[in-house]
């Protein structure tokens, strides 16, 4: 990056952190996790004004034509606050989605609320990445219609407007539920799922002849190239997970005072706390370059992603983990907020692809045999 784009990236980086600490703090957390939706809908509206849900798409769609590395700092920040917004649903997996899979005019369609925040959009598809399978497109009349099951979809219980990856003649096809003007979508079920990690929520969705408008043909590969960029995203928001949580344990590990002096003058403790830090900045730099990567040489982004999961889910989780570790006792009660960081940690780590998936697809695109990767894999 450029001495400029450092600091229009410090500068957005501010601008977010300010903005969060106003409309996220932890009392709003704890409180949208008691609603039925989960997200801040006035937070929403306000982070539009900023330009938030609009960073990629372009200029003349009413977005501002930013890159993945701006929007990579928003996602960091959001990781920090534990900021619930439809920002992995709507800004990464959907608005990837159009950008990779849909043409100018159906971008022009259906982008510009998006970028305006008026519109919740959520991405609906089978298995890791898309492949054939229960869910299915077919015409009716005049009209297509979607039958089949997607699960955890990422805030699919409150979306105004689903993108459904469908299968039609062994291929897949990227389709349209909703109008987005809030008007209930008929012929979807919506069941809630009870997760670990309340600040994010997931649904699975049952279509039974939904009518849907189809917006992309033989979206597969398309679709693969989305979900890399959206999956870069969520590890940029893991990555500001793992840096709060470090900041958590060693704020506290110099005020808590024991036996007469603070906890973090203790070897143990302060072993474990360099080990954080040297686990946290490992993971920023892999994410950093899966960022960068998906800008400058969109190619090799699946080598970049993969490695950048494999490592940043693990090291989040791991990070969260000890926090709680070194706030003692307090860390386990359900009033500290080191549980919800670890659940998001936990959640995250399974979310579009675990580190297990990653490590497997690294192997297959450097050519490793599988028995080797694997042993890799458990050391």
């Amino acid at each position: 990056m450029t001495q400029q784009s450092d600091g229009i990236a410090d500068e957005l980086r501010q601008v977010t952190r300010d903005f969060l600490g106003k409309t996220s703090p932890e009392a709003k957390v704890r409180e949208l996790m008691e609603t039925d939706g989960g997200i801040d809908r006035e937070a929403w509206s306000q982070a539009a004004a900023l330009g938030i849900p609009g960073l990629l798409v372009p200029e003349e769609l009413g977005g501002s034509g930013a890159g993945m590395m701006e929007l990579g700092v928003v996602f960091e920040e959001a990781g920090r606050a534990l900021w619930c917004a439809p920002l992995l649903s709507t800004c990464a997996l959907a608005s990837c989605a159009v950008l990779c899979a849909a043409d100018r005019a159906v971008q022009a369609e259906l982008l510009p609320a998006i970028a305006a925040g008026a519109v919740v959009a959520a991405l609906a598809w089978n298995g890791v990445r898309p492949s054939l399978g229960s869910l299915q497109a077919r015409r009716r009349g005049e009209q297509w219609v979607v039958d089949g099951t997607s699960g955890y979809v990422v805030d699919g219980g409150t979306a105004e407007q689903l993108l459904v990856c469908a299968e039609v003649n062994d291929r897949l096809d990227l389709f349209v539920v909703g109008s987005g003007t809030g008007t209930p979508v008929a012929g979807v079920e919506r069941n809630s799922l009870v997760t670990m990690d309340s600040t994010r929520r997931l649904a699975q969705l049952n279509f039974h002849a939904t009518p849907a408008l189809r917006i992309a043909t033989d979206v597969g590969e398309s679709l693969d190239r989305a979900l890399d960029r959206a999956e870069a995203l969520l590890a940029a928001e893991q990555l500001g997970g793992a840096t709060r949580v470090l900041e958590m344990a060693v704020d506290y590990a110099q005020v808590r005072i024991q036996f007469g002096r603070p906890i973090g003058s203790f070897q143990a403790i302060k072993h474990k706390l360099a080990e954080m830090l040297m686990a946290v900045e490992l993971a920023r730099a892999s994410v950093e370059h899966a960022l960068v990567t998906a800008e400058t040489e969109p190619a090799l982004l699946p080598l970049a992603l993969s490695h950048a999961r494999a490592v940043g889910s693990g090291t989040y989780v791991r990070v969260a983990g000890d926090n709680v570790q070194v706030h003692g006792g307090i860390g386990f009660t359900w009033d500290h907020p080191a549980h919800l960081y670890l659940k998001r940690a936990k959640s995250s780590q399974l979310m579009l692809g675990s580190p297990k998936w990653h490590r497997s697809r690294l192997a297959d695109l450097l050519g490793i045999p599988g028995d080797t990767a694997a042993a890799g894999g458990r050391r």
